[in-house]
């Protein structure tokens, strides 16, 4: 038979609530009793249920996070200090991997088996949000928003990146410009391809139909783009890409083609993944602070988790922290 925490009890010459307070760490609980449940349950093996826990203190210490393309680099690299702040906060992740924002997904979510929800990969379109509020589940955007959602996220500022590349390139002498943009059905897609196109304008550039490509963040979307754009007349001398898979694809097909980069193109990404400083990459591309950026998402959840906001009166409503990007220049870009 399983051994329960009445068994522990027992054991320990203490009642069952005791032992459920003294292994959660509560602070009611004297030391010398949380050690003598601790050597009890040692003693039997036994291990908590968390199910168990969950209704006696209607928490589960655990945080879902909604990622919908994990063959995507980018995601690995926002996952890692993500879970690592949650386990210093002493929550749990659970990944969620699933291709959309589906119903079934949705039911997973809100089953009541989590605390609350990071949505990493949010379309501007999707209906999630209003789900997880009606259902009062706290929840935080993650590098993309929806469309006003009005809730608390940690993004970098997409379209002030956009017009940095652009800004970068008109200064480099370049006026044939083309951009590899990622979805528009995304926060990151539109608002990077919107800053790119706001900077062109201002600088007399115009951005015609034949110039853009959209698709996926993946690299499939650079490879297979290129070759559509240089086939322009006039021929871009300078193409931005929605985020560095995309580039390292586009970078790819120039290779495949013979184009010289930077002599003949100029590329410039998006993100500054690890892999855009290869050797192999030297990728141009705008880089924001990652890291800093999962962990201010972390921590804006587990306050909203544990009601400090509201406790102390201090609840001014979404918090949506931005961060700065920078533009990294290596060795995909050169002056016209």
């Amino acid at each position: 038979m399983a051994i329960t925490s009445h068994d522990v009890a027992r054991l320990a010459g203490v009642s069952q609530p005791t032992v459920s307070r003294a292994l959660r760490g509560d602070k009611r609980v004297s030391e010398a009793t949380r050690q003598r449940v601790a050597q009890a349950a040692d003693a039997l093996g036994y291990i908590p249920s968390e199910a168990g826990r969950s209704l006696s203190t209607r928490a589960t210490k655990r945080v879902g996070v909604m990622v919908t393309d994990l063959t995507n680099p980018f995601y690995p690299h926002l996952i890692g200090p993500l879970h690592d702040e949650l386990e210093r906060l002493g929550y749990r992740m659970m990944l969620f991997a699933e291709r959309s924002e589906s119903a079934a997904a949705d039911e997973r979510l809100l089953d009541r088996s989590i605390d609350g929800v990071v949505l990493a990969t949010a379309t501007v379109d999707t209906a999630l949000p209003a789900e997880l509020r009606r259902r009062g589940m706290p929840f935080v955007f993650l590098n993309r928003e929806a469309a006003g959602a009005g809730n608390d996220a940690a993004i970098v500022d997409n379209e002030a990146g956009g017009r940095m590349v652009a800004e970068e390139l008109v200064r480099l002498g370049h006026r044939e410009i083309a951009i590899i943009a990622g979805p528009q059905s995304t926060t990151t897609g539109r608002d990077r391809e919107l800053g790119f196109r706001y900077a062109l304008a201002e600088a007399g550039i115009g951005l015609p139909a034949g110039r853009v490509r959209r698709g996926p963040f993946s690299f499939e979307t650079g490879y297979d783009s290129l070759a559509a754009l240089l086939g322009q007349r006039p021929v871009p001398t300078a193409i931005f890409c929605g985020n560095d898979v995309i580039a390292i694809g586009a970078l790819n097909a120039a290779m495949r083609d013979g184009v010289r980069v930077p002599d003949d193109l100029t590329l410039i990404g998006f993100d500054d993944l690890p892999m855009a400083g290869w050797e192999a990459f030297d990728l141009s591309t705008v880089r924001y602070d990652l890291n800093a950026m999962a962990t201010a998402a972390a921590a804006l959840l587990v306050e909203r988790i544990e009601g400090r906001g509201e406790a102390t009166g201090e609840d001014d409503g979404p918090r949506r922290l931005v961060f700065p990007p920078l533009l990294v220049l290596r060795g995909t870009h050169r002056p016209r």
